[in-house]
């Protein structure tokens, strides 16, 4: 490493980052937890919406994935759009917007609406993730990464321990409160919500280290002083920095495919998770809408642990082993799952199954920001990220037509497995080889 780079990063105290992941992570944090309820809230809301609607099972899964239609279109954009006017505007902008088509979407009433209002809204949401993974390598360079973005994807599993009470106490009692159906309530206490998490983001996060309030000179300058020398190292063993290049890597596209193959884990589980526990939770009771919903909260509590337990041993590791292991065990929770008819054992199953594929998340992350810099990482990021949501399209409506085929979610979720284990050779195919990249910077 030359003196520069060791030079910049020793001058940076470690209070300082602490600083900074205190007042930026929270912030972001709420946004994407925002986000996850939003789209999130189909599954939640899939039995009643259903019956008030007549919606098939099919119908669901293709509402559910309409979303991403519009979101992989706009993200790339987006994210340029991001890094020329500022995550602050821009991330404020892309909530209001997507917190009014939410609030709209208690009006619809019927499987065309519905579909409309899903589409508009991956239009409106597109670029908030991506965004997000490239405002965070603004402001943390690769030592601070791995811790920074596993706090920030805490709120994955967050927003589902949220989002399932929240959804259970509207269905409940959303009628008495606003005088609409309860699924109707939830879309519109969401989108409001949702606009005003944009307020704070518009008065609170601040661009880049150089305009926060709340650092001081010396410690804006030592933070812009690390970045800078960091991406200029990474250029000189290779990195990407130009759009054109992002856009044509092949090992940009690979990782496209293993972050799908990851999100393709997730998706499913959390549109149908509720249906799923509905149809075989006989075995521990509880087979109505509120207590489906309630439980589908279990697996994402036990995430959440996991993320943290994690997060610990990951940092002393490869980026591509720590991202392995516990794919593998996501995997590994899917397999067993369609191998039980216990309620219970399932439960444990998706359990294993989703803290491995939400602790593998963070993780991945730290892969991309090795070879990209500049216009190469708004673009690469978003592009991983835009591939990867072809699986929230895919992946509901797959499982939602199979389980409508054959009356049953085991052969979905075989099938998932399938497609995360050829994710997970590509993973440690391009991503052993792009770690080589991140040896050279040690």
């Amino acid at each position: 490493m030359s003196s520069h780079v060791a030079a910049g990063r020793s001058s940076v105290a470690p209070r300082t980052w602490r600083k900074a992941g205190i007042r930026i992570i929270p912030l972001v944090g709420l946004a994407y937890v925002a986000s996850y309820i939003d789209r999130a809230n189909v599954g939640y809301l899939a039995a009643p919406m259903s019956r008030d609607l007549h919606l098939s099972t099919g119908q669901i899964g293709l509402a559910a994935g309409l979303f991403f239609i519009g979101y992989i279109l706009v993200e790339v954009p987006s994210n340029l759009a991001l890094r020329r006017f500022g995550a602050r505007k821009w991330i404020a902008r892309i909530m209001i917007t997507w917190g009014l088509v939410t609030a709209a979407t208690s009006a619809v009433n019927s499987a065309a609406t519905l579909y409309l209002a899903r589409l508009l809204l991956g239009f409106a949401e597109a670029g908030l993730a991506a965004g997000i993974l490239l405002y965070l390598t603004l402001w943390f360079p690769r030592r601070q990464r791995s811790w920074a973005l596993s706090a920030f994807f805490l709120m994955t599993p967050v927003s589902s321990i949220i989002g399932s009470p929240l959804a259970a106490a509207l269905l409940e009692w959303g009628q008495q409160l606003f005088g609409i159906a309860g699924w109707r309530s939830l879309f519109l206490v969401e989108g409001l919500l949702t606009v005003v998490v944009s307020i704070l983001v518009f008065v609170f996060l601040p661009d880049r280290p150089a305009t926060a309030r709340w650092l001081d000179d010396d410690e804006k300058a030592a933070i812009e002083a690390t970045l800078a020398a960091e991406a200029e190292e990474h250029r000189a063993h290779g990195a990407l920095s130009g759009l054109r290049e992002a856009l044509t890597s092949r090992r940009v596209w690979i990782m496209a495919v293993t972050w799908f193959a990851i999100a393709f884990g997730l998706y499913p589980l959390q549109f149908f998770l509720p249906t799923m526990l509905r149809s075989i939770t006989h075995s521990i009771g509880g087979t109505g809408d509120v207590s489906s919903v309630l439980l589908s909260a279990i697996p994402y509590a036990v995430a959440l642990l996991a993320l943290l337990v994690w997060a610990r041993f990951a940092a002393r590791r490869t980026a591509v082993t720590a991202t392995a292991i516990p794919m593998a065990l996501g995997i590994v929770g899917l397999l067993l799952a369609t191998l039980t008819s216990s309620g219970t054992l399932f439960v444990i199953a998706v359990c294993l199954s989703v803290s491995g594929i939400l602790t593998a998340m963070p993780q991945f992350w730290r892969i991309p920001a090795i070879g990209l810099t500049g216009a190469a990482a708004a673009s690469g990021i978003a592009l991983i990220n835009s591939v990867s949501n072809l699986s929230g399209f895919i992946g509901p409506y797959f499982t939602g037509a199979v389980a409508s085929a054959t009356g049953s979610f085991t052969y979905a979720l075989l099938a998932i497995a399938i497609i995360m284990t050829a994710g997970l050779a590509a993973l440690l195919t391009t991503g052993r080889r792009m770690e080589r990249l991140d040896g050279n910077l040690s």
